[in-house]
């Protein structure tokens, strides 16, 4: 049977208002508000259309602790159809999230930790017996579809006294197998530096606005001349917030630099989202409207960057005969007090809230 619903009177981060007309599961037509015509009417007056939400950096293996958590607790029920879990199952245990997706709502994409034994101790990379090519290209070639990238976690309290090894390691998997590799940083050693070296095109740096001291700025605010190389290679700039790994301060040199996150990132779970700083995606990404970016920039940034990093631009894409991918959310006026992962708060008037999302055709109230 033929079904259709119409969204009402929503507009654009440009500001256009528009009608979008859903037809079984795809978008059927978009035109000027008032105009959309459908079985059934929801009127999202004031609200703001786009397309799904991607978070590049969660943890969503339930059964891990402390980084672990429900795919639909961080995925629809926050506004985000699609999640991009970074690194929490090597080729050991993989299958065991891949396997829960089924049963959820949220898309699930997987960057596949270079350590066997993914998080299942916070030092995966400290014994390299536990990295095993053979294991990574087997469990890529059959999980293809679903593994987007590989993960390596390369801070001193990670590799131990591997130093740089595991990601000269990790670099020969992302050659091997033709695939993007997402870089942890944070406490030295490996020296920020060394790290940066290595990265080519497309490889993504996350946590790379963390306050440590080996992080990508120097003490009067400037980027490293490592940065700005690996930025002219094409190296990608991933926020990934999480507990420990986002700082105001250096935020704030960033955007003093131009230097843009491509991507608005989590690093989610369980603990975070309860007690924060992190809370969800749009708590993050409220952030950055504090700092001082446009909501086009913001959004562009949970959708259209992160889509096209995974290879995936389609899921950024609203179109007529499009599938239905979508994430409806309004701007509050409410004073909130933003902290990051150094406890450094800062105070804003603006949040983004998630409506509901449209997913596979569904429309789900968040």
């Amino acid at each position: 049977m033929t079904y259709s619903y119409v969204l009402q009177n929503v507009k654009f981060a440009t500001g256009r208002k528009v009608d979008m007309v859903i037809r079984n599961g795809r978008i059927a037509e978009i035109t000027k508000a008032g105009k959309g015509i459908a079985q059934e009417k929801f009127n999202y007056s004031g609200c703001y259309v786009s397309s799904g939400w991607i978070d590049l950096h969660v943890h969503a293996n339930k059964a891990l602790h402390p980084y672990g958590d429900e795919i639909d607790e961080i995925g629809v029920k926050q506004g985000v159809t699609t999640i991009v879990d970074a690194g929490s199952c090597g080729a050991n245990n993989v299958s065991d999230i891949l396997d829960a997706e089924k049963v959820h709502k949220t898309n699930l994409y997987v960057f596949l930790n270079i350590s066997a034994i993914g998080l299942t101790r916070m030092d995966e990379l400290s014994n390299l017996k536990w990295i095993d090519e053979q294991k990574v290209v087997d469990t890529i070639a059959k999980y293809r579809e679903k593994i987007i990238g590989l993960k390596a976690r390369i801070s001193n309290s990670v590799v131990k006294d591997n130093d740089i090894m595991p990601l000269q390691i990790a670099k020969k998997f992302s050659r091997l197998t033709s695939l993007p590799l997402m870089v942890h940083i944070g406490s030295a050693p490996p020296a920020i530096n060394d790290i940066l070296r290595l990265l080519d095109r497309k490889d993504i740096v996350t946590h790379f606005l963390n306050g440590k001291s080996n992080n990508l700025f120097d003490q009067n605010g400037n980027p490293l001349k490592e940065l700005q190389q690996a930025i002219h290679r094409g190296v990608l700039l991933d926020v990934g917030h999480g507990s420990a790994s986002f700082s105001f301060q250096v935020a704030e040199y960033a955007k003093k630099h131009q230097i843009y996150p491509f991507s608005i990132s989590t690093d989610i779970y369980r603990e975070n989202r309860q007690n924060g700083p992190v809370y969800s995606l749009a708590h993050v990404a409220s952030k950055f409207l504090y700092l001082g970016y446009s909501l086009e920039q913001v959004i562009n940034a949970i959708t259209i960057y992160p889509a096209q990093a995974i290879g995936m631009p389609e899921l950024a894409t609203i179109a007529a005969g499009e599938n239905a991918n979508l994430t409806i959310f309004k701007m509050a006026n409410k004073k909130t007090v933003l902290v990051d992962s150094v406890g450094e708060e800062r105070i804003t008037n603006q949040m983004i809230v998630p409506k509901g999302v449209v997913k596979d055709g569904e429309l789900i109230t968040c």
